[in-house]
Order: structure tokens, then sequence, then C-alpha cells
């Protein structure tokens, strides 16, 4: 009977051949911590919409920090929680200006510093980012995971450290962007489509409810 690191591994080796790594690390450190920022409470087309509204008109962090914040409420628009997400932008960027010499960060310590970025938006960066290995959790990996059978957790963070302790550290990179992927096609939050899942027989959710019928 094989381990769970072993069914760990066919796992992320099957989502690997059914999804393409999506790659940040040319956007740069900014424009991913950004890009994260507006990310929450969205969709990833909202992101991508607000995203490239913003770096059209505004080419760098000296620019957006000195744009109206009127202005970038404006065009961060379809993320959502425009109001809070411009000025909360236009706070990071003075501190990372001031602070950090308009570097972001390559640390989970120092990232956490800066206001309105959490352990998910702190992975994120430093997954995304600098290609560094980390486990961002948002509702898509929460959810599969705990579905899987990984973990048995009801918040995020506690995800996070579980998550840890069971899938292999070099696997953490690419973690995220497949379970995102996988969720957003198969493991749905309702209605998931089990009778297509390409990892069915390794879902302690498939099996339940094989049991249940």
């Amino acid at each position: 009977m094989e381990n769970k690191e072993e069914t760990i591994r066919k796992i992320f080796d099957i989502l690997s051949k059914n999804y393409n790594l999506r790659v940040f690390l040319d956007d740069g450190p900014y424009r991913v911590l950004i890009r994260t920022i507006l990310s929450q409470r969205t969709r990833d087309e909202n992101t991508d919409q607000a995203t490239d509204n913003l770096f059209n008109k505004y080419k760098d962090i000296y620019a957006i920090v000195d744009a109206p914040v009127d202005d970038i409420e404006k065009l961060i628009k379809p993320a959502g929680f425009y109001h809070v997400k411009a000025a909360r932008i236009k706070e990071v960027s003075r501190i990372l200006i001031d602070q950090y010499g308009a570097k972001v960060p390559n640390d989970m310590k120092e990232l956490l510093k800066l206001p309105g970025v959490g352990r998910k938006t702190a992975n994120c960066v430093l997954v995304f980012a600098f290609n560094e290995p980390a486990i961002p959790v948002d509702t898509h990996v929460h959810r599969i995971s705990n579905r899987w059978g990984l973990v048995n957790t009801k918040k995020p963070e506690d995800t996070e450290q579980e998550l840890m302790k069971v899938v292999p550290r070099d696997l953490w990179i690419k973690l995220n962007d497949l379970m995102v992927q996988f969720g957003q096609t198969i493991c749905k939050p309702t209605s998931p489509q089990c009778d297509i899942c390409p990892i069915s027989e390794y879902c302690d959710y498939d099996k339940n409810l094989d049991e249940n019928i």
C-alpha cells in the first residue's frame, strides 16, 4: 500500500499533465503583488482586466504612487471593492518606496508588515514573483485539499500549515496554480464533476459518494 507522499505525487503528476502552469515571474514582483491585492474576493478574469487597466496607464511603482486615487479606482473597478483596493495600492506603494527602496521584499515576515497583506497574499508573492516554495491557500486549495482527504481543517490558515506537513516541498510552487485550475474546471464548489475527474480514485469525497449510492 502506497504512503501519502506517493499518492500526492501521483495526483500532482496527473494534474500537471492536464493543466499548464501559468507563469507570472516575468511580470516582476511589484506587478505580482498588486495583482494579488486586486485578486482578493474577485474572479481571475476581473483581476486580469483591472491589472491590465492599471499598468497600461501607470507603468511602475513611482507612477502609481503619484496617480490620483480616483483615477486608480476607475481603472481597477472590474476587480470590485475598488475604493479599498485603490487606497491600499497607494499605501503599499508608498511604503515600498520609503522603506524598501521601491523593491518588494522576498521574505514572509517583511511582506506581512505591508497593509492588507495576509499569508495568502504573501505566499502568492513568494511563489509567483520569486519562485520560492510556499503554499498560498485560497478557497480552491482549502476546499479541494479537504475533499481529497489531505487535510481536515476549517480555516485556510490551518490548511496551509497541514499541507506543509504532508505535501513534498518540491511540489509547493505548483500546488496553488494546479489546484486553482482544477477547482475552476472540475472540482467546483457546487456540483463537482466527479464523473470525469482524472483523480477520483484518490479522492475521499468521491469515495464517500460511492458509498452513499
